[in-house]
């Protein structure tokens, strides 16, 4: 039987991948007691129904209860169940800015600041993340997005670089993003905001990329810039990194970001890392 403890943040995106593990044929259970965990599998193996794939939400709701967690495993496998543990995260921004719109206190600081919480629950889920098998960084993540690392890790099979990688492209001019790990100015290269027939045009558009690209100092950039992130990120993801974010930056965010952000996106995609793109000043 495939048995999978789903965990991580409040906020990250739990009940959405649970729905998403129902939907290809996992039978789901939301905030079951971690103490109940090895009777509620000896009864999916004894059922008539012969459950083959389960997915348990354990977070941090259960409060006290939660404590039970790694005794309950332990207890799985001197019994022989296995099971894998997805966790899903997210940076405190987005988690904040989550509560936030849905008007939700957070559970572990209900009358206090959302931020305190969070960090009491990182500290409490900090045991749990190190000793999960697939770990997804939703900050940046659409539904869409979820639903397709969440299949390609129990559905297809595929393995899971636990490291997801944000491309973001933005404008000097509007302030550079506050969560970027890696800025790159990109200024240098030939603006099409000069050219009367691109001005109005993104770096969308085939026509803007052309432009951008037709210059040697922009070819051997991207070589560059290529080479470079292939070299870094073996070493984030050993160090354990969940996210990357690397932004993209020129005058307004609309032209020669917008291009090179693009083609990045497409290699790191093209290798099969876990990527993600937006184009905030350029929308």
């Amino acid at each position: 039987m495939e048995f999978v403890i789903v965990t991580g943040l409040s906020g990250a995106g739990k009940s959405q991948a649970i729905k998403v593990m129902e939907d290809i044929g996992f039978y789901c259970m939301d905030n079951l007691p971690p103490s109940l965990l090895p009777k509620f599998v000896d009864l999916c193996y004894q059922s008539k129904d012969k459950i083959r794939k389960v997915a348990l939400v354990v977070d941090i709701r259960g409060g006290k209860f939660f404590n039970d967690l790694f005794k309950s495993l332990e207890v799985l496998k001197d019994h022989g169940y296995s099971y894998r543990i997805l966790f899903l995260d997210a940076s405190n921004e987005v988690l904040i800015k989550r509560y936030k719109e849905l008007r939700r206190p957070h559970p572990l600081n209900p009358n206090g600041r959302i931020i305190d919480g969070i960090k009491e629950e990182r500290k409490e889920l900090k045991e749990v993340r190190q000793k999960s098998d697939n770990i997804i960084d939703t900050s940046n993540f659409k539904l869409g997005k979820l639903k397709e690392e969440i299949k390609k890790i129990f559905l297809e099979g595929k393995d899971s670089n636990n490291l997801t990688i944000s491309i973001l492209s933005f404008g000097f001019k509007h302030g550079i993003p506050l969560d970027a790990d890696l800025v790159f100015d990109v200024r240098f290269l030939p603006n099409p905001h000069y050219i009367d027939e691109l001005r109005d045009f993104t770096g969308n558009d085939k026509k803007v990329r052309d432009y951008v690209m037709n210059y040697d100092q922009s070819k051997e950039f991207v070589k560059r810039l290529n080479n470079m992130i292939d070299f870094l990120i073996p070493y984030y993801t050993k160090e354990g990194k969940a996210q990357l974010v690397i932004a993209m930056g020129c005058t307004g965010g609309k032209h020669r970001s917008v291009t090179i952000a693009n083609i990045l996106y497409e290699y790191l995609k093209d290798k099969g890392h876990r990527v993600v793109i937006d184009h905030r000043d350029s929308k």
